[in-house]
């Protein structure tokens, strides 16, 4: 009896032994067939700054069967989904194509076939009236196993007054090669930003997949569930944008392009930008031409993306805020005056504003305004006059040696440029920046050396195509590519009288613009622009991200508050704006600015207008530009009214 019971107790202990610590033996292990299932987490929200969501998740009620049950089924489930298809007034067909997978045999092409894992159920039809989907659950004796669930996808709940589509971007599904690349941290399902906020703060809006492990029959259906991680909600990106700001920034630049295309002209192209100039936060950017974000939720048709990107019509998915450059005419004139100064020029001085000025046998003539004779600084902002700031810059060009002056010679109109930030990307938030042109020497000689095979080519055999239409033009061309041919690598006069009244090769984008009309306003700061203010968890936590000082530009104070003081006459009876600003409340609200209308060849001029408010307290910077648009005053000018008028009556 002893021995039986020590043997016993032996059994006992060893049964304990395999079944507590050690598990079923490896034979027993690998007959157990397991699947991943992934879990997708739901996708962050992108708020203004009073909460109101630009983009957030919008849930559709999908029905959904095990696909074990149509398996048991002798019929392999069509009547079970016949009674659902009736019961929900579907198509047969269209819910039947759904059991089956894409790129099995015998099933529909998508977007019929279920393109989906083969372990989780099967979403027989989606975007269902939730009162019949709900019926069906109060049936189960004729829907057996059938579930309703609810499928989150893009929304943007502002859409009918709000675009922001370059702002907030869109998603797409992620290609084979991210998802190889993403070390099992997404599928094929998942979705990705593509453009804009989107796509700046992607990994964190998308959160983290869970992941269930699923055990399987040889069928295929899944009998368990063997262990289970639950998703990670994405944060939801909290921004600095106002939405009624935005929507009126959108307003104006389209009523701008109107008004030009009104007056005969292409305007094809143009931008409105609104900056705290205290913290650099972006409060509403709009781009012409713009598209529908809402296009891309369920997937953007091939007709629609082609629309949207053709470069004849327009290109509308680019954003011109960050990722198109305009000459910046008479606005880079608030850059000029510190710059002169810089070079030896006094506040106190007078200079002489002729309708034109000679530099050899070239002749360049004022644009925007006509010959004032002795004025000053300040008045030659307030009317514009470009002959005033020829001679300076002809005389600091002079100064630094001409044309035999070296390579590495910094012209102080382009020093002053750079401490402003042109020439290089703000650093803003949304990918796509382009840096723009500074044409200093350096860039000529580079220039040259990348075009000189090109130029001295069309100096040969000239333009014969252009030709056929416009012969003057044709020699034009040619006698330029001669010249950039031979001397193409030298820093004219012409060079830096053109780039003094922001024409020439120089090259900006709007929120360039807008980021030298903060430090304008506010004394001197460069901040860098941030769309993004912060993020929040689902636990309502906040991130908050400061803002990021860039530097300061080597301006004296003094002379910051006359290039104010100027800029402030501008918007008043008499300065180049003041006709779009009559009957502003300047008495409440007064604003300072510069027109700006820009040459380009060939072409219509870009229309141009940079400014600040209130001028007592500057809070806002605004800027709008219109690509062909013609007269700065005319028609971009009222259009920064218009967004002025909007933020003076926000709270």
């Amino acid at each position: 009896m002893a021995l039986l019971a020590s043997l016993f107790a032996l059994l006992l202990g060893r049964l304990g032994q395999v079944q507590l610590i050690e598990g079923p033996p490896p034979q027993a292990r690998a007959g157990l067939t397991t699947r991943l299932v992934t879990a997708h987490a739901t996708r962050g929200a992108i708020l203004d700054r009073d909460g109101r969501a630009l983009v957030a998740n919008r849930f559709t009620t999908t029905v959904t069967v095990p696909r074990s049950v149509l398996l048991d089924a002798p019929d392999g489930g069509r009547a079970l989904v016949a009674a659902v298809a009736e019961a929900l007034g579907r198509p047969f067909d269209e819910l039947w194509g759904k059991t089956m997978l894409c790129g099995t045999r015998g099933a529909p092409p998508p977007p019929v076939c279920f393109n989906g894992s083969p372990y989780v159920p099967i979403p027989l039809a989606t975007d269902v009236d939730s009162r019949r989907a709900l019926s069906l659950l109060e049936r189960p004796e004729d829907f057996p196993a059938i579930g309703v669930t609810a499928e989150p996808s893009r929304d943007h709940p502002l859409s009918d007054t709000v675009s922001a589509a370059h702002l907030v971007g869109y998603v797409a599904r992620p290609t084979a090669d991210e998802v190889a690349g993403s070390r099992g941290e997404m599928d094929d399902e998942d979705l990705v930003g593509r453009s804009g906020l989107e796509a700046e703060y992607d990994s964190l809006l998308r959160g983290s997949n869970g992941r269930t492990v699923v055990s399987i029959d040889p069928r295929g259906a899944v009998t368990g569930t063997v262990s289970s991680v639950p998703p990670t909600p994405g944060l939801d990106l909290l921004t600095h944008l106002d939405a009624d700001i935005q929507a009126a920034a959108e307003k104006a630049l389209a009523r701008a392009v109107s008004r030009a295309r009104a007056g005969g002209h292409a305007a094809d192209s143009g931008a409105a930008v609104v900056l705290d100039v205290t913290t650099g936060a972006v409060v509403a950017a709009a781009s012409h031409p713009t598209y529908d974000p809402g296009l891309f939720v369920g997937g953007i048709s091939a007709a629609d993306l082609r629309r949207i990107t053709d470069e004849r019509a327009g290109a509308a998915l680019r954003s011109r805020v960050v990722a198109e450059t305009y000459p910046p005419a008479s606005t880079f004139k608030v850059i000029s005056v510190p710059a002169a100064v810089s070079a030896g020029a006094s506040l106190r001085d007078r200079y002489d504003c002729t309708p034109s000025y000679r530099i050899g046998d070239h002749v360049f003539n004022n644009y925007e305004s006509r010959g004032y004779g002795p004025i000053n600084l300040h008045r030659a902002l307030v009317v514009s006059c470009d002959t005033v700031f020829y001679r300076l810059a002809h005389e600091s060009w002079r100064a630094q040696g001409g044309l035999a002056a070296p390579v590495s010679r910094v012209d102080p109109f382009v020093a002053m440029a750079r401490s402003f930030g042109l020439g290089r990307p703000t650093g803003i938030d949304l990918p796509g920046e382009a840096a723009g042109t500074i044409p200093d020497r350096a860039w000529k000689r580079e220039y040259w050396e990348a075009t000189r095979k090109e130029s001295c080519e069309r100096a040969r055999t000239g333009y014969p195509k252009v030709a056929r239409e416009d012969k003057a033009r044709a020699a034009y061309l040619t006698r330029l590519a001669k010249e950039n041919c031979d001397s193409g690598y030298q820093y004219r006069a012409g060079d830096a009288v053109n780039l003094s009244i922001g024409q020439g090769d120089l090259a900006v984008t709007p929120i360039q613009m807008a980021v030298v009309f903060a430090a304008i306003a506010n004394g001197g700061t460069v901040w860098q622009p941030q769309v993004a203010a912060g993020f929040r968890s689902s636990t309502g936590a906040v991130t908050e991200i400061p803002p990021h000082r860039v530097g300061t530009v080597p301006v004296a104070p003094s002379v910051l508050a006359y290039v104010r003081r100027a800029l402030g006459d501008v918007t008043r009876p008499g300065g180049s704006a003041g006709s779009a600003f009559a009957g502003f409340p300047q008495d409440r609200f007064p604003v300072a600015g510069k027109t700006g209308t820009g040459e380009v060849f060939g072409q219509d001029a870009t229309a141009w207008f940079g400014g600040y408010g209130p001028t007592t307290r500057p809070r806002y910077a605004v800027v709008v530009v219109i690509g062909q648009g013609d007269s700065g005053s005319r028609i971009a000018a009222p259009a920064v009214r218009e967004i002025f008028e909007a933020i003076r009556r926000e709270p």
